[in-house]
């Protein structure tokens, strides 16, 4: 492919945590003080349909059918991206994979690539906890920076401290209620994935319920020993 790198040399990191676990914050970290580049699978897909990549144009039909985007599909995207220029520092991958099929589908494309996963981070939260997280942020929507009523409160009441935009968003999802029912899914499909990659030695346990920059530094120290 154009612009491809040799494989071996990217690492491969992956986030484990529940919503509210702070995934996007930890990834957002690692970007700025790794170089490296968070892969999310949200958009992941939204580029390739925008790019118009074969495996993009494959995404948008199945979405414009109602369906839900197949894990080959999603992997052939993966590949294309990991093949472009700027993921040779390494990746962080954010949401993908979600399920133990989706694990192994993943191990099978990145051997192919000689590849392999070079660490997994499971950031572990209390579920109570979890919900308050998850119901108390909010972003900036010009920058993306990411706040907390309570855990990281903007200096100023509704200006964003990353650009000073007052532009600030809620998701509509972030309630008490459908905070506890996307923790009921993890469990139920996610959470295997903590068994999974254990199993093959590649597991780091965080403990994600402290300070953000404390949990960032112990992220750190995982990330340069791995």
């Amino acid at each position: 492919m154009d612009g491809a790198t040799t494989p071996t040399t990217t690492p491969i990191l992956i986030l484990l945590g529940p919503p509210g676990a702070g995934k996007g914050t930890q990834a957002r970290k690692l970007e700025e003080g790794f170089g490296l580049i968070q892969l999310s699978t949200g958009d992941l897909l939204r580029a390739a349909v925008k790019d118009g990549t074969e495996a993009g144009r494959a995404a948008e039909a199945v979405m414009k059918a109602g369906g839900l985007v197949s894990d080959d599909i999603v992997l052939a995207i993966l590949t294309d991206r990991l093949a472009q220029e700027d993921c040779a520092r390494g990746v962080v991958l954010d949401g993908f994979p979600r399920t133990t099929a989706q694990a192994e589908a993943l191990d099978a494309m990145l051997a192919e690539r000689g590849q392999g996963i070079r660490a997994v981070i499971s950031l572990e939260v209390d579920d109570e906890a979890m919900v308050k997280r998850v119901s108390g942020r909010f972003t900036c929507g010009t920058c993306g920076e990411g706040f907390h009523e309570e855990f990281k409160p903007t200096a100023i009441t509704g200006v964003c401290d990353a650009c000073g935009s007052r532009n600030m968003t809620r998701r509509a999802d972030d309630n008490a209620e459908t905070a506890r029912s996307r923790l009921e899914a993890y469990t139920e499909q996610t959470a295997p994935l903590v068994a999974y990659y254990d199993a093959r030695g590649t597991l780091a346990r965080v403990d994600a319920m402290g300070d953000i920059d404390a949990i960032g530094a112990q992220i750190n120290q995982i990330v340069s020993g791995a």
